[in-house]
C-alpha cells in the first residue's frame, strides 16, 4: 500500500515522502491518526503542486539548519550526574539535559531532536546525534562526569 506522510515518522520517512507500508499498518493505525493518507493519483498531484510551491521555502529552513550544525560544531558538552561509588549512574542521562545543557550555552534545541545510540548509564565519554534537518545531522560530544 502506497501513502503519502503527512509528518515525520522515524523508520518510515519525512513529510510529503512517498512510502510503501503493509496494509494493515496504513489501513488501521497511519491513516486514522493522521499521520498518512492514500497516495491517490490526485493526491500525488496535490503534493507535487504543494512541493513546487513551498521549493524556496524549504530551502531557507535548509539553510537555517545547516548554520546551525555550523554553530553547533566543536561544541562539547559535560554533563554532572549524581553516580555510584562505582561510577554508574543513579537512573539516566538523557536528551533532555543534554538540551539543558546545549541552553546554558546558548543554543537552543529541541529535545526531539536529540537522538542518543545508546542509554548513558556509566561515567564517560559519550556522542549524541542532533538532527536538524532530514539532510542535516551534527554530532556532540559529551561527557558524564560524577556530580
Amino acid at each position: 500500500m502506497k501513502i503519502i506522510l503527512k509528518e515525520d515518522i522515524s523508520n518510515l520517512g519525512y513529510k510529503d515522502d512517498v512510502v510503501e507500508v503493509k496494509a494493515g499498518y496504513g489501513r488501521n493505525y497511519l491513516i486514522p491518526t493522521g499521520k498518512a493518507v492514500i497516495a491517490s493519483e490526485s493526491a500525488l498531484k496535490v503534493l507535487a503542486e504543494n512541493q513546487r510551491q513551498r521549493a524556496h521555502k524549504l530551502a531557507k529552513i535548509k539553510a537555517d539548519a545547516e548554520a546551525a550544525a555550523a554553530a553547533l560544531e566543536g561544541v562539547s558538552l559535560t554533563i554532572g550526574a549524581k553516580t555510584s561509588s562505582t561510577g554508574t549512574v543513579f537512573g539516566s542521562v538523557n536528551a533532555i539535559q543534554i538540551a539543558e545543557a546545549l541552553e546554558k550555552l546558548g543554543h537552543n534545541i529541541d529535545r526531539k531532536l536529540i537522538v542518543l545510540k545508546e542509554s548513558v548509564k556509566e561515567v564517560g565519554n559519550y556522542t549524541a546525534t542532533i538532527k536538524l534537518h532530514k539532510e542535516v545531522s551534527v554530532e556532540i560530544p559529551f561527557e558524564v562526569v560524577s556530580e
